[in-house]
């Protein structure tokens, strides 16, 4: 739901007006180590026992009333990874009346707000970005980690149900646009996209039909660096020219025949 460890200050700012059951939340998906990952942030709150608890949530804001949603989503995204031009795909509206019904919720957004909310509708984003980019130093802060997806705790909210759905728009993007590069580095070998797509898609792919297929895209560029220091055959380095991609986009009429 809301972000308040990044944005709690902003909101004391004068003029600064919030829409209270309007917010975004950003399921940030990041690769590393072979594994897909899922920026989270912790947080504290009071359980009906009265004990101190602490949980996982997604990052998000409330929108203010002069913002348009994607904008609010990048705002949002800028303020928790200090990364801007980022990937980011609008995927669903979450707007059940129960969302928001447990007690240690309201009152955690009550203690955090000054407003008594009791439903609020969210627009959810998905956001793809290189863990190891976005964890330089200037960049992930405010009580954020990542966790991998296979190993998520329990989250606030309805934001389990929020990154399931996220991950299966994933995966359906990822069989039509080449997005997955987004989650790679500059330089990557054939293998290490191919993994990529295994730990997304949650399958084995044939290694052979899959070298195939990706070497016919025109916006697979091949570099004159290999790989060193490895117990098997060096592989080639490539990189994913965007420019060819949007030219080749542009020229197309979607047709596979």
């Amino acid at each position: 739901m809301i972000d308040f460890f990044s944005t709690l200050a902003s909101m004391n700012v004068p003029g600064r007006n919030i829409n209270p059951h309007i917010s975004v939340d950003c399921v940030i998906f990041g690769f590393s180590t072979k594994m897909l990952k899922v920026l989270l942030i912790g947080r504290e709150y009071t359980n009906p026992e009265g004990k101190l608890q602490k949980d996982y949530k997604l990052p998000g804001d409330f929108i203010a009333n002069n913002e348009d949603l994607d904008l609010a989503a990048s705002r949002t995204l800028e303020e928790l990874t200090g990364l801007k031009d980022i990937y980011l795909q609008q995927f669903a509206f979450f707007g059940k009346p129960d969302r928001i019904s447990r007690k240690e919720d309201i009152e955690w957004l009550k203690n955090n707000t000054g407003h008594d909310i009791h439903r609020v509708v969210t627009a959810a984003y998905y956001s793809l970005i290189s863990v190891t980019v976005s964890s330089s130093e200037s960049a992930i802060k405010n009580n954020a980690t990542w966790i991998d997806i296979q190993h998520i705790p329990h989250l606030a909210f309805d934001h389990s149900t929020i990154i399931s759905k996220g991950l299966a728009h994933l995966q359906g993007k990822l069989r039509s646009e080449p997005i997955g590069f987004e989650l790679l580095p500059e330089r990557f070998t054939i293998r290490e996209l191919q993994t990529l797509y295994e730990v997304i898609l949650g399958c084995t792919l044939d290694n052979r039909n899959f070298r195939k297929k990706i070497l016919k895209s025109k916006y697979m560029v091949q570099l004159e660096e290999k790989q060193s220091g490895v117990a098997h055959k060096p592989a080639y380095y490539y990189r994913f020219d965007k420019n060819i991609y949007e030219k080749y986009k542009s020229a197309s009429l979607g047709f596979n025949f």
